[in-house]
């Protein structure tokens, strides 16, 4: 079968190649699924630029993919409650041993064919949910889902600030809508972004580079400032920004990745008004089970999320398109 394949310590530095490999079988707890549709995520691009590695990879390769859906087309011995052509998306993830392996990471992914998990990494979807917007539930929208109402623990009625509105940002915007954020204020520097971000459900949508942005705040406010604010660019002067629009007690939640060191200029006021500094990674498998709960209630719809769906022959081309932010993507999706 097809996959897109990292390699991680490659001499020639050619990370990411397309190449055959053998179809896996399922053992034990395990569930072959026939991969319907696999996004590409920002994760996977710094993947590929060697800005991240795998934690515990054993091989010198794996598939990439992280972001799946399709249809059961084997089960494993042990397997119950799951049935040849159930229509279900896979979990991001799976514990082994106390320790959280990421798929596409740490194990071969869905930028194949075919894909292994173990079964109780399969979630059925309602059948009116497209793969192609199945599959980045996890991770594209569970992870700001999860950034929200677990980290953030946004109430309703609460103010809250989106700086960067790509592919999580967008999803962060549309779910603080649901639960009754009000008013929801993106910044973002790309004119179609902040027009998107209107769309998806904003009050209010700012150019970061507007010199009268924390006063806009402000006023949007009632003079408060935000209660919450989240960053999904991972920009250190993102951070700055969003810290000088926060409320008394507001806290500003870190989504997005960086390396880069965290600064707050004016320390001892961020401690006088006890506002708060909070770290996020991902999402936990109920967060996912949540949103497919939403998406069945029709509570969230995601068909505006998907900006291109690409053959897996083109997996370059898709990585390109997000990494340049050609389009303004939301989620670029590829298909066997």
């Amino acid at each position: 079968m097809l996959a897109g394949r990292l390699f991680p310590r490659a001499a020639d530095g050619q990370r990411f190649r397309l190449e055959d490999v053998p179809v896996p079988t399922p053992g034990p707890g395990q569930v072959l699924i026939a991969v319907a549709a696999a996004g590409v995520c920002l994760s996977d691009v710094h993947l590929i630029e060697g800005v991240l590695s795998p934690m515990y990879l054993t091989g010198d390769a794996v598939t990439l993919g992280h972001e799946v859906a399709g249809t059961v087309h084997t089960l494993g011995p042990d397997v119950d409650g799951l049935r040849p052509g159930d229509r279900v998306l896979l979990q991001a993830g799976e514990i082994r041993d106390g320790k959280t392996y990421t798929r596409g990471v740490d194990y071969d992914g869905g930028w194949a064919e075919y894909a292994l998990a173990a079964a109780d990494t399969v979630v059925p979807i309602p059948d009116d949910l497209p793969f192609e917007q199945a599959c980045f539930i996890p991770d594209a929208v569970s992870t700001p889902w999860a950034a929200i109402t677990r980290t953030g623990q946004v109430r309703a009625a609460e103010s809250a600030g989106v700086w960067g509105v790509g592919g999580l940002g967008a999803h962060g915007v549309q779910l603080l809508r649901l639960i009754g954020a009000a008013p929801i204020i993106a910044v973002d520097p790309l004119p179609a972004a902040r027009q998107r971000a209107l769309e998806f459900g904003a009050d209010l949508a700012l150019d970061p580079a507007d010199a009268e942005l924390p006063k806009k705040v402000y006023a949007a406010t009632g003079g408060a400032g935000l209660d919450a604010a989240f960053d999904f660019a991972g920009a250190a002067p993102v951070r700055e920004q969003a810290v000088g629009c926060l409320a008394d007690e507001g806290r500003l939640v870190l989504v997005g990745l960086t390396d880069k060191p965290i600064t707050i200029t004016n320390g001892t006021i961020f401690s006088f008004r006890q506002q708060q500094l909070r770290g996020h990674y991902g999402s936990e498998p109920d967060h996912v089970l949540e949103l497919v709960r939403l998406r069945r209630a029709h509570r969230i719809d995601l068909a505006k999320s998907v900006s291109a769906v690409l053959p897996l022959a083109e997996a370059e081309s898709a990585v390109h398109a997000l990494e340049s932010k050609e389009g303004n993507p939301i989620r670029i999706v590829l298909t066997p």
